[in-house]
């Protein structure tokens, strides 16, 4: 093992956390608590999703995940869909009003972004996307 590829990564991480922490903050709605947005945030991009997929992302057993995704589609933030092919599979995706809510707190959540890198040249941004582009080719896939 690399250990000093790992290290990096760890650190790497840990920073991703952070930086996620910092430019999303104060960004739910209020009527949300801060799990119920991570789970809709999780959901938009990673939509359809299952069940299961949410409980393993947000490390909750799946009562709770059911739980909250009751309370999300009570306030009609999510639907659920089933899949033709095999009416036991339900797959969950953002409602019309989920959508609009997520969408702008993305907005808030972009112009965070911008500042972060408003420094940068065209060049290092490039390498950034295209590092960003490894990254999620080869490590978050």
């Amino acid at each position: 093992m690399d250990k000093e590829l790992f290290q990096k990564f760890v650190a790497f991480t840990t920073a991703v956390h952070q930086i996620t922490s910092d430019i999303s903050k104060d960004i739910k709605a209020e009527a949300l608590t801060p799990l119920q947005y991570k789970i809709l945030e999780y959901i938009a991009v990673s939509q359809p999703v299952t069940l299961s997929e949410i409980s393993d992302c947000m490390h909750m057993s799946m009562p709770n995940t059911s739980r909250e995704l009751k309370k999300l589609s009570a306030k009609q933030l999510c639907d659920k869909i089933t899949d033709p092919a095999d009416r036991r599979k339900q797959g969950i995706t953002l409602s019309p009003a989920g959508e609009a809510m997520i969408n702008e707190a993305f907005q808030h959540i972009a112009i965070r972004f911008t500042e972060r890198i408003g420094d940068l040249t065209e060049e290092q941004r490039k390498e950034i996307e295209r590092a960003l582009d490894l990254l999620q080719e080869k490590v978050f896939y």
